[in-house]
């Protein structure tokens, strides 16, 4: 399991920080040997899927004569072509892949029961009686709901016989009150005897269909149970807790599925096992993205959060870890701003700046909100109020909006949800989109300006006709396994649409400096404008990196992105959105400067 691994590169100071990473030399030295072997014995034709996860851990370790030596272990995520015993890696944490063991087991019977299950689902008796309950629950709906009507069109009539002004003798009034507590009691019954013939369905099928998946719920939770409580893992100081108490401390919930099958918590776990010092660690991806995710082959990836987060800050106490690259200090440029009343601010945020006040992970950066909040020049006279009306992600620069009153605020939160705001934004894309024609200038049809304020009037706006442009449509969703990254979901996916248009390309050979890295560059750049239509979390970071989107994310992305820059490259251009006091049309431009 443990892999030579000949280098004179030195060892880093701390061991590598897995949830935000630069990739330490070493570990990246020892993710091309795992790369060459993976390549070489065509390991991944096991692997049906699109792709598969691999990680690697370097070790050091005293050999049988004192003397210190370094080498490293290697892992997959899961199970790899249905198998968690492939040589060469490190076993799993515990196998429960043996087919006597007590999971096989319980997962045939299991198993057994869902065919059971589903027999009974489909047999023709138990279909046939499901459709009479159904169709005799439609009709007495349908009598409650019609005799609902003649209730309140009872009750007008009261009404408006009280209000005529005409008088009411006490045996008409006795008549109305008589009527009114008859229907009510009768909408009761009716309800009740609806109620009754829900609850009162007797199916022998049905009976026994519930009591199975009763039966089949206790033993899969049961299952997890045992499951969990058997992956006992251990950290540097020689602590071991199961995974249910790790995440009962941590999340104050069961783990997750998979929990502990990462390739992480595998590394460590054999390191610690057999008396390894780990020294870096980093974790790739191998072949196609799947289709829900952005995975782009060779690149290096975090830690997951959702199952590594409370497993790895158990694992890593007694090792010295670098510290959270996200908890330093960031140095950015101050936002500059471009227009300012009692009401509003339009500020131009610089990239490496927060929006809004972070989560415990970005609480050193002074996010917008503070930067103003701070400035005693933009308080208003008589409140303190001032919140984003909108937002920017942190490595987005560009045009904010923020309301300087409540007022402002909520009516600035409706433009923006009811999409009666225009947004334009800049990027540089790695490599060139397919199936796609660019465009070196625009459309000739440019608005004519929106206001006539001579501190607002911008001439030659780029804003372009939706008839002018292409569309990327794919529903996104957060994907709760590895937060705060987004995923495709057709099924359960929050509609996101963009429109964009290709400005310009520029191939790029191997030998051709750029002045967005730091080396030479081997693929070409795109520049496109993007137009969103939605404004889902990370829509336009996905939809130019996502497969059945651009297939190009943004350079510099480091969330979903293959090159790195000295920062993420989209910009927030050009907004249009109305005055929330005056209703005056507010545009501003703050072009990127982004050259090919």
């Amino acid at each position: 399991m443990l892999h030579a691994l000949s280098t004179s590169l030195p060892s880093p100071r701390q061991f590598t920080y897995p949830f935000c990473y630069d990739v330490d030399p070493l570990a990246e030295a020892a993710s091309e040997e795992l790369q060459h072997y993976i390549a070489t014995t065509g390991l991944m034709s096991a692997e049906k899927g699109c792709g598969k996860m691999f990680g690697v851990l370097v070790v050091e370790y005293k050999d049988e004569e004192g003397a210190l030596q370094r080498g490293f272990l290697a892992a997959y995520s899961g199970l790899l072509g249905g198998r968690n015993d492939w040589q060469y890696f490190v076993p799993p944490v515990f196998d429960a892949q043996q087919p006597d063991g007590h999971f096989k087991r319980t997962e045939r019977e299991i198993s057994a029961i869902n065919r059971e299950i589903s027999a009974i689902e489909h047999a023709p008796q138990y279909l046939q009686s499901v459709a009479q309950h159904e169709e005799t629950m439609k009709r007495l709906q349908a009598e409650v709901e019609a005799f609902k009507v003649e209730v309140d069109a009872a009750k007008a009539r009261r009404d408006a016989r009280r209000k005529s002004g005409e008088p009411l003798s006490e045996e008409e009034q006795a008549e109305m009150v008589r009527e009114s507590q008859f229907m009510k009691a009768e909408l009761r019954r009716r309800r009740k005897a609806m109620e009754q013939a829900e609850s009162t369905f007797h199916n022998p099928h049905a009976t026994l269909l519930k009591s199975l998946q009763l039966q089949r719920k206790q033993m899969s939770d049961e299952l997890q149970r045992w499951l969990f409580a058997a992956y006992r893992m251990l950290n540097a100081k020689g602590e071991e807790r199961d995974l249910i108490d790790i995440f009962r401390e941590y999340t104050h919930a069961m783990p997750p599925a998979g929990a502990g099958d990462c390739c992480a918590p595998k590394l460590l776990q054999y390191a610690y096992q057999h008396r390894l010092r780990p020294v870096c660690m980093a974790e790739f991806w191998w072949g196609e993205s799947p289709a829900s995710e952005i995975r782009h082959h060779l690149h290096y990836y975090p830690a997951c959060r959702s199952k590594c987060l409370p497993i790895l800050t158990h694992m890593l106490k007694g090792l010295d870890v670098a510290p959270n690259p996200l908890a330093q200090k960031r140095h950015t440029a101050e936002p500059r701003v471009l227009y300012a009343d009692e009401y509003i601010l339009v500020v131009d945020k610089p990239a490496g700046m927060l929006s809004v006040p972070g989560k415990a992970d970005d609480s050193a950066s002074v996010s917008v909100e503070e930067y103003f909040a701070n400035n005693s020049k933009f308080k208003t006279q008589n409140s303190k109020f001032l919140k984003a009306a909108h937002r920017l992600d942190m490595d987005t620069s560009g045009l904010l909006v923020l309301a300087r009153t409540e007022q402002a605020y909520v009516e600035l939160q409706r433009q923006f949800a009811s999409r009666e705001t225009v947004k334009r934004y800049e990027a540089v894309l790695s490599g060139v989109p397919k199936h796609t024609t660019p465009h070196s200038t625009f459309h000739n049809d440019v608005p004519e300006p929106i206001t006539q304020n001579s501190k607002l009037k911008i001439q030659n706006s780029s804003t372009q006709p939706d008839s002018c442009l292409e569309a990327i449509s794919l529903p996104l969703i957060a994907d709760i396994n590895d937060r705060p990254r987004q995923r495709v979901d057709m099924e359960h996916g929050k509609p996101a649409l963009t429109l964009y248009n290709i400005v310009e390309v520029r191939a790029a050979d191997a030998n051709t400096a750029v002045a967005y890295t730091t080396k030479k560059a081997d693929k070409s750049l795109t520049l496109v404008h993007l137009y969103p239509k939605t404004g889902r979390t990370h829509q336009l970071r996905v939809h130019c990196a996502h497969p059945q989107g651009l297939a190009c994310p943004i350079l510099g992305d480091p969330l979903y992105g293959t090159e790195r820059a000295d920062r993420m490259y989209l910009h927030a251009a050009e907004l249009t959105f109305r005055h929330p006091i005056t209703g005056e049309p507010m545009h501003f431009l703050s072009p990127s400067g982004f050259l090919l």
